[in-house]
């Protein structure tokens, strides 16, 4: 089967009832996504599949045959961090870092989601043209993510910095 992973074509033999994070994670030994409850509530294991987030540990690799998946891995060009990634750094978005993979590459896909204008569940005006990613907003698009270590201070800020300073949708803190 054939895949792009972290923009390079991948080529694999495995068991069709393979997960995608097992693939990901032993056949390919990108261990940065981690196995966190293997129940798809954590969020642990978020990966991003054409651009979209979703939970690796749910999805059988070969559903995703001829498709762009981007692990955490990914995130990264040229040697140089995304700007998310240093963000954390800064905000100490991390703890013990076992969370940190997923948190990254479902805020990279939540700020595609507000900067496309989908709504969440929090979003105050549905017919606004954009959308204002209070805290509140951020910690609604971000809850499937569970961070066991409660960085979601640090978490949050890393998100506001690194999206409010690359011309997104606004980024506005909750009164």
């Amino acid at each position: 089967m054939h895949f792009t992973v972290n923009g390079q074509p991948v080529e694999a033999a495995f068991d069709a009832r393979t997960s995608l994070l097992d693939l990901l994670r032993d056949h390919l030994g990108l261990s940065g996504t981690k196995k966190g409850c293997n129940q798809g509530a954590c969020g642990a294991c978020t990966v991003l599949v054409d651009g979209e987030r979703i939970n690796a540990c749910l999805a059988l690799a070969v559903q995703y045959q001829g498709r762009s998946i981007t692990t955490v891995e990914g995130l990264a060009t040229a040697g140089d961090l995304h700007p998310l990634q240093r963000a954390f750094i800064e905000h100490d978005g991390f703890q013990c870092g076992y969370c940190t993979p997923g948190q990254l590459c479902s805020a990279v896909a939540m700020a595609a989601e507000v900067a496309r204008g989908l709504p969440s569940v929090v979003t105050a005006d549905l017919s606004a043209e954009t959308i204002a990613l209070s805290s509140d907003e951020v910690r609604e698009r971000m809850s499937g993510n569970l961070c066991r270590c409660g960085a979601y201070n640090g978490i949050v800020d890393a998100i506001a910095e690194t999206f409010a300073g690359e011309g997104r949708r606004p980024l506005e803190h909750a009164a």
